[in-house]
């Protein structure tokens, strides 16, 4: 199925614009909140989808995998900083953990598509990834390795360690939802609910592991 719409959508879309409680005596320490970096092509959309998980404190569009500190998104998309469009989700672990957020991350991406994902194409745009220690490598690879046991075929999104995390312009911060005519149009005419149905079927687009 060929889901390869021009680019030009994406940039037709953009010309718009802890504390415990005492209560008789020492509460129960709460885990203290937890970060989580992942590639999915737009992170205007990941964003959305990891804005509906329970648990999810925060998200944050940015860049990471790179080696230009501080990019900016023209310098991204044009290539040559080696630098993935991101979300960095910051998360209660009392509420919800790291396996589920790899479960919403695979259910909302392409994981076969090679240095693209939807209509977006360039390395900019690749899936993956990027474990901030060795329990979340750990668990990371596993998910790969059980979706590649599911379609039995290879995966094409990368496993790699963080290193840094570079917060997107402001006019990207929550686009979605601050430009919803525009995004659905944008997000429609990539093709991404389409093709995400077309792979994961019913799971598509999940906000929560069953």
């Amino acid at each position: 199925m060929n889901l390869l719409p021009s680019p030009s959508l994406r940039h037709l879309a953009l010309l718009a614009l802890p504390a415990a409680l005492l209560l008789g005596g020492p509460a129960q320490a709460s885990e203290a909140p937890a970060s989580a970096v992942f590639a999915g092509g737009c992170f205007w959309c990941m964003e959305e989808a990891y804005d509906k998980v329970d648990g999810v404190l925060a998200t944050t569009s940015g860049f990471s995998g790179g080696h230009t500190e501080n990019p900016t998104y023209r310098q991204v998309v044009a290539g040559g900083t080696g630098h993935a469009e991101v979300v960095k989700v910051d998360y209660d672990p009392d509420q919800v953990d790291y396996g589920t957020l790899l479960y919403v991350f695979w259910r909302n991406i392409d994981p076969f598509a090679v240095n693209r994902q939807f209509c977006d194409q360039g390395d900019s745009y690749r899936s993956a990834i990027f474990p901030m220690n060795d329990e979340q490598r750990a668990q990371a690879e596993a998910s790969r390795e059980a979706v590649a046991d599911r379609f039995d075929r290879e995966i094409a999104t990368e496993i790699s360690d963080f290193d840094a995390f570079y917060p997107a312009e402001d006019y990207h911060q929550n686009y979605y939802a601050e430009n919803p005519v525009r995004y659905r149009f944008y997000k429609s005419s990539c093709g991404r609910v389409d093709r995400l149905e077309d792979v994961w079927g019913e799971e598509a687009s999940a906000s929560s592991a069953p």
